[in-house]
């Protein structure tokens, strides 16, 4: 399986429109104009309003910090680096409070006319076989990742995601102490 690697520390930090953070794309399919799955990592130095993405189904957890207390269409969310990721409606107006300070938050966004997506927390061992074909990707956080599919085994640094195409049938094994498993499908 040919897997995409990307760094963090390899891409440069964009600052958002309304000043509150920066953001550091790691990954988007097809093209960077016309995405349908985006991923990234965002530093929020601020409490604010998140961006408004219509038709865009959102995927979020937090990485480092503290947590957010996220405010979606006036439902209030609490999220802290334990907690499941998050889904919500990326048309929704959402507002995020830092609970004490900066944060560093995951993104992934799917547009939901042309995809679906499943974001979970892996803390030790995960396996699963895919059932359909799959974008998949993996997230490794402090600890870093091993990646097993069939005979080949992926090493991810910490703070680096991995993205493939797996077929149908594919058997999947991902060890790490903290990382994120994620599953697209087109």
């Amino acid at each position: 399986m040919n897997w995409t690697i990307v760094s963090l520390d390899d891409v440069a930090a964009s600052p958002w429109r309304n000043g509150g953070g920066v953001t550091r794309e790691l990954g988007v399919w097809p093209a960077t104009q016309d995405w349908i799955w985006r991923m990234s990592v965002a530093e929020v130095a601020a409490s604010g309003p998140f961006s408004h993405f219509e038709g865009i189904e959102r995927w979020f957890a937090v990485l480092r910090g503290a947590g957010v207390c996220l405010d979606v269409d006036g439902a209030v969310h609490t999220l802290t680096a334990s907690d499941a990721p998050f889904q919500f409606d990326g048309g929704a107006v959402t507002e995020c409070t830092l609970l004490q300070g900066e944060t560093r938050d995951f993104n992934l966004m799917v547009r939901k006319k042309a995809a679906s997506a499943h974001m979970e927390r892996i803390c030790g061992d995960f396996g699963t076989t895919l059932s359909a074909s799959k974008m998949i990707a993996v997230y490794a956080m402090e600890s870093g990742a091993t990646i097993q599919f069939c005979q080949e085994q992926t090493v991810l640094k910490a703070n680096t995601l991995a993205w493939s195409t797996a077929p149908p049938g594919a058997d999947i094994q991902v060890e790490s102490e903290q990382a994120l498993w994620m599953e697209m499908s087109v």
